[in-house]
């Protein structure tokens, strides 16, 4: 079994393996308002749940806007206390990809996609049609992480999600299934993946009283 310090980071492989040691990633595919109403469509790996009560989630920024400045997406959750969290199906994978490209700030990666939006109930930014999950989300807070050099950035955000959508086609006995949307979620390198309903499976949880319902 190989071993290497990231500090010196040693591996002697070809490529950097840490992003392909912590797989499946969600993809938080996350759409902000600038200040001129512009709105950015952005795919986040660093990504997921923090807590359940209150609900809320964390993605981080790990580098820079190709202008030198922090990402449209970092920019705009802190300066405009929202943004949504759009879950991604398999079936928008391609568009995914093309919103991931570093576009000028005045350009709408909704617009470059050929998306279509829906308004949120509770926010004043909008959600992308065709995703079967929408978290609507209010800032909470950014921690600074540690820069090892001063060409990227390395933010994390917190926030509230304050309103959620599901679509009805994917709840089948009062549960969501994702099997009927094939999430997809980033492994490392250019590699992704999707859940297919014959990968779930089910663990009863030794602790549970008979009959409870673990979630």
């Amino acid at each position: 079994m190989m071993f290497y310090e990231t500090k010196k980071n040693d591996h002697g492989l070809p490529y950097n393996p840490f992003k392909s040691c912590i797989v499946p990633r969600p993809i938080g595919w996350i759409t902000s308002l600038n200040e001129n109403g512009i709105l950015n469509l952005a795919p986040y790996s660093y990504f997921n749940a923090v807590s359940d009560k209150p609900p809320m989630i964390m993605f981080a920024a790990t580098t820079k806007h190709h202008d030198g400045g922090v990402k449209d997406t970092l920019r705009n959750a802190e300066m405009k206390g929202e943004f949504v969290v759009n879950i991604t199906p398999y079936s928008l994978s391609e568009e995914v990809n093309i919103t991931a490209t570093d576009y000028d700030r005045n350009v709408s990666e909704v617009e470059q996609a050929k998306l279509e939006i829906l308004p949120s109930n509770l926010i004043e930014t909008p959600r992308i049609k065709g995703c079967p999950i929408h978290l609507e989300c209010i800032y909470h807070k950014s921690i600074q992480l540690p820069l090892v050099d001063d060409k990227r950035t390395n933010r994390m955000v917190i926030a509230t999600v304050v309103g959620i959508h599901i679509d009805d086609n994917i709840i089948e006995n009062g549960k969501i299934d994702v099997g009927l949307f094939n999430p997809i979620a980033r492994l490392g390198y250019m590699e992704y993946s999707k859940l297919e309903k014959e990968d779930i499976f089910e663990l009863e949880r030794q602790y549970t009283k008979p009959g409870s319902i673990v979630v």
